[in-house]
């Protein structure tokens, strides 16, 4: 089985919001903002980025960015909003190129068995997490979404299985239910567009 985790998210489009800041972390600041990439649906998806301190100044509202960093997770133990935090960790700035761009590309197992359903309309939909390794024993634990055939042949994968795959991140909003209500929260997943190299089915076809 091949052992290689990869996680390279390149994004380009508009700051929507001046960074604020997030947290510290080995006393390194890091600030957070929101990037719109449209899709070519004509929706757009609201991407929190996550920049170290020597970068924020660059995030100006209504300017272009274009990215490069990974998806990451973050255990949210608040007891607030989501439990899994998933935002992008920017590494280095590039010149934008003035057209949108959102792909990633990963490389983990899985760290449960999928989930497969069908749409009212008979379209078939699989849910998966992802478990990509970092350095010093840490991992990202990242939710896909895969649709059409895909969605089938990967419901055969189970746990542990490797995963190999080109993606896009995308944001949605979904209601939930509270205490004190219901309110209106965001989640990110990655939609899976193909298989990758690296990954088993890839190498076979």
């Amino acid at each position: 089985m091949n052992d290689i985790h990869r996680n390279e998210a390149e994004l380009e489009g508009l700051v929507r919001t001046p960074p604020a800041y997030s947290h510290e972390n080995h006393g390194k600041p890091f600030y957070q903002c929101l990037l719109e990439i449209p899709r070519l649906s004509g929706q757009a998806d609201l991407l929190p980025l996550l920049l170290p301190e020597e970068l924020h100044a660059a995030a100006v509202p209504g300017k272009r960015l274009r990215v490069h960093g990974q998806f990451r997770s973050f255990n949210n133990r608040s007891g607030q909003g989501s439990r899994l935090v998933l935002s992008t960790h920017v590494l280095a700035l590039v010149p934008p190129t003035g057209e949108n761009c959102n792909r990633i590309l990963l490389q983990g197992v899985l760290c449960k068995d999928p989930t497969y359903r069908r749409t009212p309309l008979g379209r078939s939909i699989c849910d998966l997490m992802l478990a990509v390794s970092r350095r010093y024993g840490r991992a990202d634990y990242l939710p896909l979404i895969a649709w059409g055939q895909l969605a089938s042949d990967l419901s055969q994968r189970r746990t542990g299985d490797p995963l190999a795959l080109e993606g896009r991140i995308q944001s949605r909003t979904y209601l939930k239910r509270t205490d004190s209500g219901t309110e209106e929260r965001t989640a990110y997943e990655v939609s899976v567009m193909h298989l990758a190299p690296g990954d088993p089915a890839w190498e076979e076809g």
